[in-house]
């Protein structure tokens, strides 16, 4: 299968889907929730508290699952994402969240507890997909 259009498939479904799912494995017990996804580029990120689980899990082990897409009405491909997380407080990328989001759950941008979580995608396979034999995955160095 092409890359390119692999690629093209996953920036098409990022593009259109925003709410997924984001798993951690705290204390070797494994917890989801949803979250809401702004990408840039393959990068994916999503704002929370400095004092959520999700960040202790994170410190402890960087590595998430995100499942991202999926519409039963108009489009049944979704993204499994294998990544590694970083936490962090960057001014700038808060900001740019601030611009991209819907300014829930904070107060403003300058919340002493929001932080964001940017993940880096390890691996990200396509599934469901009517336009490409599925699954396909694209593995990143």
């Amino acid at each position: 299968m092409n890359n390119d259009k692999i690629l093209s498939t996953i920036n098409n479904i990022l593009s259109q889907s925003k709410i997924g799912v984001l798993s951690t494995a705290h204390h070797n017990v494994p917890r989801s929730r949803y979250m809401v996804f702004y990408n840039d580029g393959l990068t994916l990120f999503t704002k929370t508290s400095v004092n959520s689980i999700k960040v202790k899990a994170f410190k402890d082990n960087p590595r998430t699952h995100v499942l991202l897409g999926y519409d039963e009405m108009n489009n049944r491909s979704f993204l499994e994402i294998d990544g590694f997380v970083e936490i962090t407080k960057d001014q700038a990328t808060i900001d740019w969240l601030w611009e991209q989001q819907d300014k829930t759950f904070f107060d403003s941008k300058e919340d002493a507890d929001l932080c964001v979580l940017k993940i880096t995608p390890k691996s990200i396979k396509v599934m469901n997909d009517d336009n490409i034999d599925t699954p396909q995955t694209i593995t990143f160095e």
